[in-house]
């Protein structure tokens, strides 16, 4: 490791991963917008999904200031966050066959809507099987994982496959099998994940694009203001009036 500072460093490559992820990722990131404008735009509902850490970029961009209110949150019981004891319950509950496939019968989820699927691995059969139950149903999958992990790691789906396998767009976050980006010798075991810092960027990238696209046809985005601002919360009281049938963390 260099001289300096193991805080500068993380910020080093946190940094570098989204200069990759901006360069390389910028015709995928315009064309997952362009493909909520379109969801948007044609009376669709948007849903995103993550397990473990994973869904810490997921609700990221539900019910947030500044982003698109129709963005719903698609949760599984005991694989959102780490909310459940054991914490270790949940990583397991991601390798269940058939847990996807329950989830989805019992959501909103239907033909014209968009989910984005949020995997790091993307082996587990949870995101896998979910990406293809959505599909089948004729929702539009985008995938947010590191692709890496398809030529380094095995699938732990029975078909083989990787979330990456399923989706109509995928983002590749470009991190490192094992998401940590720090050695140092007098530690054992690499550190510092940044896996929460990119994909998190990528998915408000994504986001931006959304609106953007929406105005550019003449559709003004159904964009959340921040409840801490004056008239914030009257703003986001015409927006749901508005968008009600396709908000379903109101419910």
């Amino acid at each position: 490791m260099s001289d300096s500072k193991p805080a500068e460093q993380f910020f080093d490559a946190a940094i570098a991963l989204l200069q990759r992820v901006r360069t390389e990722e910028a015709q995928h990131i315009e064309a997952a917008g362009t493909l909520l404008a379109d969801t948007v735009a044609n009376g669709g509902r948007l849903f995103a999904f993550g397990a473990g850490h994973s869904s810490l970029a997921a609700q990221d961009i539900v019910y947030r200031a500044g982003g698109l209110a129709l963005m719903n949150l698609l949760a599984v019981p005991g694989v959102v966050g780490v909310d459940v004891m054991p914490a270790t319950l949940g990583s397991a509950l991601e390798r269940v066959d058939g847990l996807a496939g329950a989830v989805l019968v019992s959501s909103p989820l239907t033909d014209g809507d968009a989910l984005v699927i949020i995997s790091l691995s993307g082996r587990n059969a949870l995101p896998v099987e979910m990406a293809i139950g959505a599909r089948s149903r004729g929702v539009k999958v985008i995938g947010v994982t590191s692709v890496a992990y398809a030529s380094e790691t095995t699938s732990r789906h029975v078909s083989g496959t990787y979330l990456k396998d399923h989706c109509d767009i995928v983002l590749d976050s470009k991190i490192a099998v094992g998401d940590a980006e720090l050695n140092l010798d007098t530690i054992p075991a690499p550190f510092a994940p940044a896996s929460s810092v990119v994909t998190s960027a990528l998915l408000q990238a994504v986001m931006a694009t959304a609106a953007a696209s929406l105005a550019d046809r003449g559709i003004e985005p159904p964009l959340l203001r921040s409840g801490n601002v004056d008239g914030g919360h009257e703003w986001n009281r015409g927006i749901f009036e508005k968008y009600g049938d396709r908000i379903f963390y109101r419910h």
